[in-house]
């Protein structure tokens, strides 16, 4: 598929390209792609990127039992380790820094989504986000075309906010 729900907000080329989460569930993976445009450095856009790890930056209501995620850059949240917690479900298996981190589920994640890559990048003038849910069985594809959705609302505001806070701090003297 090529529209929404796998894709919102990518191009044709970031859509066509590997990401590291692609490989990280499996073979034959349903792949989603978000991006958006973004006017900042990729550096503070990185640091933005890996405050994933400190709270969801979506709907904080839902995501966040109702906590705001922060609107300042945690200090040392872009110093990452292998096995730490992303994005409450999910556990950090690679990064380049400061280009791009991927984390698969956690079991928790897994029973909740089944298995489930995400790769975030900070691409210049660009964040995009690939997201990989294995298809193994009928279980699978279900759950994955009901996330396909349902991340399609989440990250999208999630990605919104991560670029206003990023291009805000851009633009800061």
């Amino acid at each position: 598929m090529t529209g929404l729900p796998t894709v919102w907000g990518a191009t044709g080329a970031e859509v066509a390209r590997a990401y590291p989460a692609d490989a990280a569930v499996g073979p034959g993976p349903l792949l989603l792609t978000r991006a958006v445009d973004v006017a900042a450095p990729v550096e503070l856009v990185w640091r933005w990127l890996c405050q994933v790890a400190v709270a969801p930056y979506s709907y904080d209501w839902i995501d966040n039992r109702g906590r705001r995620s922060p609107r300042e850059l945690t200090p040392g949240a872009d110093r990452l380790e292998l096995g730490q917690t992303m994005a409450m479900v999910f556990r950090l298996v690679s990064f380049e820094v400061p280009h791009h981190w991927t984390a698969v589920t956690t079991p928790r994640g897994e029973r909740l989504f089944g298995p489930v890559a995400m790769t975030y990048a900070a691409e210049p003038g660009r964040i995009v986000c690939r997201i990989a849910v294995a298809r193994r069985g009928r279980l699978d594809r279900v759950r994955g075309h009901l996330l396909a959705w349902g991340d399609l609302v989440m990250m999208r505001k999630q990605l919104h906010t991560l670029r206003a806070l990023a291009e805000r701090d851009a633009a800061a003297p």
